[in-house]
């Protein structure tokens, strides 16, 4: 059995008037499980809980009901946080500071020592690939470099428990892909991930698990493959099959009253883009060092 470090049971949140009268149950007896290792991803529509369960587990409010342990501590603690790294869904941090000053006092927070600091600042930097801009002052960054920072302050102490929410928001497709690929590799390393994302098709990419809110109540959770698994039905791969195969298979399917239809091979839309960009990079870099020659 894997090592639990989030534990949720009984969840509840209310939010009441001056009056007292209940005004909103933003969180209705939540009960889930996430494990050390793995990337957990925390679905659902706005409104749905999702913010109010972080803020729970990072002890920025208190229950109505039930409880929550972080790594076996209550949330808020020192003991907790200082084994959480956070990427809020805005990430407000100050302007005038560039890059290597946003760490350093993020670093400086946590008591990390100087050469250890430098270290860990160009360490980061380099990940969420900001090395170009690390002397500009954050007035200057676009949402999506503000994001790259965040993630890298988020990750400054090492955490063994990353919460991201949103964590590509505003980010260009290379951009997504290179910080889903750190969130693997996040993963790789024993951390464990609690991502809140809206774009599913990067939850689909990168968690194992997934839990569905609506309406502050738990709906679905479980593996992502089980849960995407369409029951009962096969796909078949197949290259450079000839007309003629193609029919039999089909008719043998039909024969067989299981036959539903017959389409091309397609790949993501991301698969593509990725692939143009690398493809005219290479052209671009090739066409730069025959004119270089020349």
């Amino acid at each position: 059995m894997s090592e639990t470090v989030i534990e949720i049971r009984d969840l509840t949140k209310e939010y009441r008037d001056f009056w007292g009268k209940r005004k909103v149950l933003a969180l209705d007896g939540l009960n889930l499980d996430v494990y050390r290792g793995e990337v957990f991803g925390f679905l659902g529509p706005n409104g749905s809980g999702k913010t109010t369960t972080v803020k729970l587990l990072l002890g920025l409010l208190f229950p109505t009901r039930g409880h929550a342990k972080v790594l076996g501590k209550d949330p808020g603690s020192v003991e907790a946080n200082q084994h959480i790294g956070f990427l809020p869904e805005e990430s407000y941090l100050y302007r005038f500071l560039d890059a290597e000053e946003t760490l350093d006092f993020y670093g400086r927070l946590f008591k990390i020592k100087s050469a250890e600091r430098k270290r860990r600042i160009d360490i980061l930097i380099d990940k969420v690939g900001l090395d170009h801009a690390r002397k500009r002052q954050l007035k200057e960054y676009s949402k999506g470099m503000a994001r790259r920072i965040g993630l890298a302050q988020a990750l400054i102490n090492d955490p063994d428990i990353v919460i991201l929410d949103e964590p590509t928001s505003g980010l260009d497709p290379i951009g997504t892909r290179e910080i889903k690929d750190l969130i693997i590799e996040l993963k790789k390393q024993g951390k464990t991930v609690f991502m809140c994302s809206h774009l599913l098709a990067d939850v689909e990419d990168v968690c194992d698990r997934i839990a569905i809110l609506f309406q502050g109540k738990l709906e679905v959770m479980g593996k992502v493959s089980e849960l995407l698994t369409e029951q009962g039905v096969v796909n078949f791969k197949a290259q450079n099959v000839s007309a003629g195969v193609r029919d039999n298979v089909t008719k043998l399917l039909e024969n067989d009253g299981s036959y539903i239809g017959t389409e091309k091979a397609s790949r993501s839309l991301e698969d593509l883009f990725l692939k143009v960009v690398r493809e005219s990079t290479a052209s671009a870099a090739s066409a730069g060092e025959a004119g270089e020659s020349s």
